[in-house]
């Protein structure tokens, strides 16, 4: 579903049914290079870097991406509206596709810095960022936010954040469909504790019909995805496509975004192996390269001896590559 719609002289263009959740320690761009392999149709995002980060590192290599996961998204957090305008700026000039505020992180370091699923309690705050970044990019700016945090959790919270932000200019809401707590749970019981209320997206959409509403949460498999595209414009996949990368080419094919058959795991290796010599070939370590290779591992016999040497593996490139050269054969043979 595409949503075209002019704010101010912004257009902004969303085609995305499915995206790849940012997620931090995972989707930098080795593991955003292989999934843009396993799926030409997905979404991707990049791990969120603060404002704050951008505006004082001197190398940015948190702008760095291949040119193979383009159309790629930058999500930023951050709450000051002049940093987030440096920001946008320095995205847009690295040509990302399109500027994501998180809104939704629970984490006690992202609410000591004031950004995050603690912002949804002050939705001026929010407009007045997003304001300010379409001002300084013609990217679409888009939301990732929860459902409501802490004992903000009723509906009427929500509908009045989205309606309030929307009128600052974004016209896409990716929503986590469980509330954030604060106090008393870390960030990974937040993805899990909270009850899922996808209710709460769906009135969304039917309140909103104007936007592009993207839902987050629970999705674990082709039948799930697919009944929530009866409701909404778009699904993101988390954790679930990390522990099963092959789980999102088949949601692809049951969404009907692809024709072409999914890979093998021994085909997407073997073309990840130019791609891990250039890496390797500019001082890349290569336990960071091969780390995302051991999704496509999963429930295979004989795989556990295989995840460990991608765990610890030779540093010099010769061995490297007989290292990928071998598993390629393992993968074949099972």
């Amino acid at each position: 579903m595409a949503l075209i719609s002019k704010v101010g002289d912004i257009q902004q263009t969303h085609a995305y049914p499915l995206s790849l959740a940012p997620m931090m320690g995972y989707t930098d761009q080795h593991m955003r290079y292989m999934f843009r392999l396993l799926c030409p149709h997905l979404r991707l995002y990049s791990e969120m870097v603060t404002s704050a980060t951008l505006i004082h590192s001197s190398h940015l290599r948190q702008l760095k991406y291949h040119s193979i996961e383009r159309p790629i998204a930058l999500q930023i957090g951050g709450s000051d509206p002049e940093e987030l305008i440096f920001a946008c700026r320095l995205a847009t000039a690295a040509g990302f596709s399109e500027i994501n505020l998180n809104v939704g992180c629970p984490s006690a370091k992202v609410q000591h810095g004031a950004f995050g699923a603690c912002l949804m309690r002050t939705p001026g705050k929010v407009a007045d960022a997003v304001n300010a970044m379409n001002e300084a990019t013609r990217l679409p700016v888009t939301v990732k936010s929860r459902i409501g945090v802490d004992g903000y959790d009723h509906y009427d919270f929500l509908a009045e954040f989205i309606g309030r932000v929307k009128q600052a200019g974004c016209q896409t809401f990716i929503i986590h469909a469980r509330k954030a707590c604060l106090q008393g749970l870390s960030p990974e019981q937040n993805r899990h504790i909270p009850p899922l209320r996808y209710d709460y997206v769906y009135r969304v959409k039917k309140d909103f019909p104007e936007l592009s509403i993207i839902i987050n949460g629970g999705i674990d498999s082709e039948e799930k995805a697919v009944d929530q595209m009866n409701h909404v414009d778009g699904i993101m996949i988390g954790r679930a496509a990390i522990s099963n990368p092959f789980l999102l080419p088949r949601i692809e094919k049951a969404l009907g975004l692809r024709s072409e058959p999914i890979p093998s795991a021994d085909t997407i290796i073997d073309r990840m192996h130019p791609y891990i010599q250039e890496q390797m070939a500019q001082g890349m370590h290569p336990r960071h390269i091969l780390r995302p290779l051991s999704g496509l591992l999963k429930n295979k016999p004989g795989s556990r001896r295989w995840r460990q040497i991608l765990a610890h593996p030779p540093s010099h490139p010769k061995e490297v590559y007989t290292v990928i050269e071998n598993l390629i054969a393992f993968t074949r043979s099972i």
